[in-house]
């Protein structure tokens, strides 16, 4: 694939939350959080050799749990940038705070999915940060699983993959969310299994991200890739933002 067009690095301003984010992403990966994790949930990751050692790509994975967060990031030694919704940034309690330190000492982006801008403002994070060389994670069903199948993938990560010129990288989480369902922050330690597989090109659209037809032909192949690396059962419906599966599942 065609690389993106250089980005010159944001403003001024940038630069230093930037190098910021990524001594703490460095501080937390390797000292402060790596460690634990490895030593206490022992991680199963498959196929990193996947994930492209440089330049951009997108990691498209499924959503289970909270944990997902955690997890991913921890599986290889690249910075994964995401957009978070706002919330995690401004939560009360301990849980709240340990959002809050998580989220903005690894560079997250927030946003606010209350609009209806979200997801062009989604896109246009992502569009940055593939330009300037960078991995970027995305969660394509929107929003967690609520019941641990696989729902229908929205079609962003088409219409970034397209316009940054970029591969996408599928990834499948397991038992992610036995270890933190939705609404617990801990129920069960045990190995979270993470897989990388292979990149997918989809060079053969290019100029076509504004063709509804082709991004979701292009989300349901990185769908299907993502469903046979998780071994998931398909949802071809649409999770709702409340967690809620089709017709109030």
């Amino acid at each position: 694939m065609a690389e993106p067009p250089p980005d010159p690095g944001g403003s001024e301003e940038d630069q230093p939350s930037r190098a910021t984010g990524r001594g703490l992403y460095a501080l937390l990966r390797h000292v402060l959080l790596g460690p634990v994790v490895t030593r206490v949930f022992r991680p199963v990751v498959e196929g990193e050799h996947h994930v492209p050692r440089h330049g951009p790509a997108i990691l498209a994975a499924n959503h289970l749990s909270f944990s997902d967060w955690v997890f991913l990031p921890m599986a290889i030694d690249r910075r994964i940038t995401f957009v978070a919704k706002s919330d995690y940034f401004t939560g009360g309690g301990v849980k709240g705070w340990a959002q809050r330190r998580f989220f903005a000492g690894t560079g997250q982006v927030p946003i606010d999915r209350s609009g209806g801008a979200a997801s062009q403002t989604a896109l246009l994070a992502g569009l940055k940060v593939l330009r300037r060389g960078e991995l970027f994670g995305i969660f394509p069903e929107g929003t967690r699983s609520p019941d641990g199948r696989l729902y229908r993938g929205r079609t962003g990560v088409a219409r970034l993959a397209l316009r940054a010129r970029v591969p996408v990288v599928p990834v499948g989480l397991v038992n992610t969310d036995v270890i933190a369902p939705p609404g617990r922050v801990l129920s069960r330690v045990v190995s979270p299994v993470i897989r990388f597989g292979a990149p997918l090109d989809f060079s053969r659209y290019q100029g076509m991200d504004d063709d509804r037809f082709v991004l979701r032909s292009i989300t349901d192949e990185v769908m299907y890739a993502v469903m046979e690396l998780t071994g998931q059962e398909y949802v071809d419906e649409y999770v709702t933002r409340g967690g809620q599966g089709p017709h109030g599942r």
